[in-house]
């Protein structure tokens, strides 16, 4: 049977620091034995430019080996 989880204050206020001002990404929450033991936080970037947008995209590595191949 899983033990129920133990989050005081000082936990939670950890969680919501990581969370705020996550744009793009995710928190991750490790528990050992029922109790909060680590907080893992990956945040991603996200940069387009205006003529980034205007260009067709780029080909997959995939894709240009199937070309190279044929």
């Amino acid at each position: 049977m899983a033990k129920p989880i133990v989050l005081d204050q000082e936990w939670l206020d950890r969680i919501a620091t990581q969370v705020n001002g996550l744009e793009y990404g995710s928190v991750l929450i490790t528990v050992h034995d029922g109790r909060v033991v680590q907080i893992d936080r990956t945040e991603r970037k996200r940069f387009e430019t205006g003529s980034a947008k205007q260009q067709p995209p780029a080909q997959l590595a995939g894709d240009k080996l199937k070309a190279v191949g044929k």
